[in-house]
């Protein structure tokens, strides 16, 4: 009896951190600044929605990994600089199967596509993630790595016409574009090129640069994204960035849909 009711009184302990995690709507550091009970001390509606419909529903439908629900929904949080819920889904994202290196790819890779300020805002949140789930230097990916193949034939396509249209008139960004941007940071390999595609549209709707949509999920699909996926990336960020910029990317997507091969 004694060892039935220690087994009973561990299994209760071991559960009290999920109950905790379930409770937590987000957190500043390791505590949590929004609880449920906050929420529906305010907007009770809102605190249902986000029981029964996003995390009840959304977080579950089938078309899209929970770790790519995580990308996604984090590449959003950093584009747009959440920082109020991004410990609570730093958190998720691990959980989930993200690796550090892959988030720490991640938060490098929007410095360049959500800006410098954003990324070091997410950074200060995730140090703090790092440090309390004992993450160190040797899960990070190193500065100087081993770069993936280049599609020799694609990048000059892509450097051409950037070249022909902005070259003259904007030389230093161009060659940044295709110095750092496309010879370098896309051929990290810590963050897969289709996650690092899938983090880039992530971002470009969640700020709702649409004119950078086409190329972007073109290249994502080609990276081994499915319609699928990218449909239910989208389905996932209207909640996370709203309605409007979704409904202003849903055409993009569905012309790059019409558009490709079948």
């Amino acid at each position: 009896m004694k060892l039935q009711a220690a087994i009973i009184a561990l299994l209760s302990l071991m559960a009290m951190p999920s109950a905790r995690t379930e409770e937590t709507v987000a957190m500043t550091g390791s505590k949590p600044a929004l609880t449920y009970g906050d929420v529906r001390k305010v907007a009770p509606a809102l605190e249902a929605y986000t029981q029964n419909r996003l995390l009840g529903d959304v977080w579950k439908r089938p078309g899209l990994a929970p770790r790519d629900r995580s990308i996604v929904t984090l590449a959003a949080l950093i584009a747009r600089n959440q920082t109020i819920e991004m410990p609570y889904h730093f958190n998720l994202a691990l959980d989930n199967g993200v690796k550090p290196r892959e988030i720490s790819e991640i938060i490098t890779h929007l410095a360049f596509y959500a800006g410098w300020a954003n990324a070091m805002s997410a950074l200060a949140v995730a140090r703090d993630v790092f440090a309390a789930r004992e993450i160190g230097a040797e899960q990070l990916p190193a500065v100087s790595v081993t770069p993936l193949p280049l599609d020799e034939a694609a990048e000059a396509q892509r450097a051409a016409f950037v070249q022909e249209q902005f070259g003259a008139s904007f030389p230093g960004v161009v060659q940044y574009t295709t110095d750092v941007l496309f010879r370098d940071l896309w051929l990290r390999p810590d963050l897969a090129p289709r996650d690092r595609s899938l983090v880039t549209v992530s971002a470009l709707i969640a700020n709702g640069q649409t004119a950078q949509l086409t190329p972007h999920l073109n290249r994502a699909m080609d990276n081994g994204l499915t319609q699928t996926e990218a449909s239910e990336a989208i389905t996932q960020l209207a909640f996370y960035v709203g309605w409007p910029n979704v409904f202003s990317a849903m055409p993009v997507a569905k012309d790059v849909f019409a558009k490709r091969p079948h």
